[in-house]
């Protein structure tokens, strides 16, 4: 890679700022790109803006299934973000559409997540299964859950255990907090599953998997390497973009360190301390 003093590039200069100026809209993964926690960055604004008065378009994406939809747009909103509806995908909106196409006699669900993520799901037409082994579910869904209780986690596995459908909203280990605390994330309670069942989700959603994309892509008319997805992991959002074949963005405000970027198979189009050196750059491309 070559080396810059806010970022670096496998592309040498002239080739970035070639490919940059392709981009018309940008992905944005939230917790520990945009915020942390409830600290929004200060460069977050600067940098919408500064793509508005680009012309280029944006969208908030998030592994984060623990929140409803209208949750996050108030938590923007409440961090001075007015976002739109349309602006949105999360992998709970990402998990009903999957059941939706690939088991549309599903009904019932069991669902290990937030009350906020079980009213999405019920939002779309979807029962809540009881915690109860006579009330048989059509599918599992097991997600980001901050209200986790152990005799559900032990339900669970019971109809795991069973071979009922089993979906996970989205691989993640740890979610990103400003707290001194470590949040156990889905990829993390399947883990837990997976120990005590034998048994992996059938699929795992959210990013890495090419189609949190693909909705922004259609949407827009866009092709591939006309979108650049954002992001503080490398194993969900750059390796997402790599899948899509979109430009991928590491930000160093979040999970990952350069050390860990530095040791990984697959590496970002671009490192960048946060997204404001992004906007530089774009700033650049762009004149």
């Amino acid at each position: 890679m070559q080396e810059f003093h806010k970022y670096r590039s496998v592309y040498g200069h002239e080739e970035l700022m070639a490919r940059l100026r392709r981009i018309r809209h940008v992905a944005l993964d939230m917790d520990g790109t945009i915020y942390m926690g409830m600290s929004l960055f200060p460069f977050t604004k600067p940098f919408l803006a500064g793509l508005r008065e680009a012309g280029i378009g944006y969208s908030f994406l998030t592994n984060n299934p623990s929140k409803s939809i209208a949750d996050y747009l108030h938590k923007l909103e409440t961090l001075g973000i007015r976002a739109t509806h349309d602006e949105m995908y999360t992998t709970a909106l990402a998990t009903i559409d999957y059941i939706r196409t690939q088991h549309p006699a599903a009904k019932r669900l069991f669902l290990l997540g937030t009350p906020s993520m079980i009213s999405e799901f019920e939002a779309a037409g979807f029962e809540s299964a009881a915690d109860s082994p006579d009330d048989v579910p059509d599918a599992i869904v097991a997600a980001f859950d901050m209200t986790l209780r152990y005799d559900r986690l032990c339900r669970a596995a019971w109809w795991i255990s069973q071979g009922v459908p089993y979906i996970a909203t989205n691989p993640d280990r740890v979610c990103p907090t400003d707290q001194r605390t470590v949040l156990v994330d889905c990829g993390s309670i399947c883990a837990c599953l997976a120990h005590a069942t034998g048994r992996r989700p059938d699929i795992t959603l959210g990013k890495p998997d090419p189609n949190m994309l693909s909705g922004i892509l259609h949407r827009h008319g866009l092709e591939p390497d006309q979108i650049a997805m954002v992001g503080d992991r490398i194993y969900t959002d750059v390796q997402m973009a790599h899948n899509a074949g979109a430009m991928g963005v590491l930000v160093l405000s979040g999970e990952t360190t350069l050390d860990i970027a530095d040791r990984a198979e697959t590496q970002p189009h671009i490192v960048a301390d946060d997204i404001g050196v992004l906007g530089e750059l774009l700033r650049e491309a762009h004149r």
